[in-house]
């Protein structure tokens, strides 16, 4: 198992480009109405700089707002309106895109993408066997049992599953044993999940190696606390330190963020027990040849993306991003198949 992105069709607004596109309608608007507005205009922004854009909007609606005549004018009220609003907006609610099913998810702790993840099962031959698309934020190991489940409903005798380090969170050690298969998926020391509260809220990115929460902001930066001195006998914990000022203005800060706080951290322990079995697996033979096979599906993503287009969406929105990903399986496994025919 593993998960590949797909870019959207369409790039991410920053908050810069929301305001310059809805002044620039404004003006149009009143122009239209009356001509000689023109002429009492601040000047443009010309610099790339949220600060001054937003100053710009200040003095454009002020001289707007000073003619109450244009003001009556549905399409300029229209418009005056809603750039009023995405002034007084949150930087967080000004990001937009056509595109309103991608989000942006992490390849690494310093780069980004905008889109959408397809997370793949596949056969030991290579044959694509399920596959469930999700927007770009969300974490890899939280579709294993779906995965699995997709693969056994398509006949698959799922007696093992393969994949980084992404799915060997407890639940889906708790979900293989119940299961009768084998997790092949080395444990990351961060991404226990034994002892942790909070984790609807909270879930690690593995790709960035830190913390991300529900609104998908990933923590800045992290701390390890060893509990040596008069913790004794104690885990140790990795401290996640978020972006407070980000945090201010989320839409989910009620029960998570505490006015005037000037931190806002996570924290959880490295190891916990319900990865002992685990451990004590990943260190045999039989566990380390298996996990020589995982890069097929390493290969497989290289071939959907580059000889198959699926590095970028063709249209927008979750539902057609879905359609482009079965078609997509649809021939790369065709061709799999045969080419396993024509070699028997």
């Amino acid at each position: 198992m593993d998960a590949t992105h797909t870019k959207s069709r369409y790039n991410q607004k920053t908050p810069r480009q929301v305001l310059l596109e809805q002044s620039k309608k404004l003006r149009r608007a009143v122009s239209e109405t009356d001509e000689t507005m023109k002429e009492q205009f601040p000047n443009k922004n010309t610099e790339d700089s949220l600060e001054k854009e937003l100053a710009y909007c200040h003095a454009l609606l002020s001289v707007i707002k000073e003619k109450e005549e244009l003001c009556s004018y549905p399409k300029i009220q229209e418009k005056l309106n809603l750039l009023e609003e995405s002034v007084k907006d949150d930087l967080e609610h000004l990001e937009t895109s056509q595109d309103a099913d991608a989000k942006t998810g992490h390849k690494t702790a310093d780069s980004s993408f905008f889109g959408y993840k397809t997370h793949i099962a596949m056969s030991e031959e290579r044959i694509i066997t399920a596959a469930t698309v999700t927007s770009g934020e969300k974490t890899d190991g939280k579709e294993l049992p779906e995965l699995v489940r997709k693969s056994r409903e398509a006949g698959m005798e799922v007696e093992m599953v393969i994949g980084d380090k992404a799915y060997s969170e407890q639940k889906n050690i708790e979900a293989a044993q119940e299961g009768g298969y084998e997790l092949i998926s080395r444990l990351n020391g961060i991404i226990t999940q034994g002892n942790r509260t909070k984790e609807d809220e909270f879930e690690f990115n593995k790709d960035a190696g830190m913390y991300q929460c529900k609104a998908g902001h990933l923590a800045v930066h992290k701390y390890l606390d060893r509990r040596e001195k008069e913790k004794k006998n104690k885990n140790p914990r990795m401290t996640y330190f978020f972006d407070v000022e980000k945090c201010k203005c989320c839409p989910y800060r009620d029960g998570c963020y505490k006015e005037g706080a000037k931190k806002k951290t996570y924290s959880e322990t490295l190891k916990s027990d319900a990865h002992s079995k685990q451990a004590e697996f990943q260190e045999t033979e039989h566990f380390k040849e298996k996990m020589k096979e995982r890069y097929k599906i390493e290969a497989k993503n290289s071939g959907l993306k580059h000889r198959h287009g699926y590095d970028a969406a063709t249209s927008s929105g979750l539902i057609n991003m879905e359609m482009q990903g079965a078609m997509t399986i649809f021939a790369v496994n065709l061709k799999r198949i045969i080419k396993l025919i024509s070699e028997k």
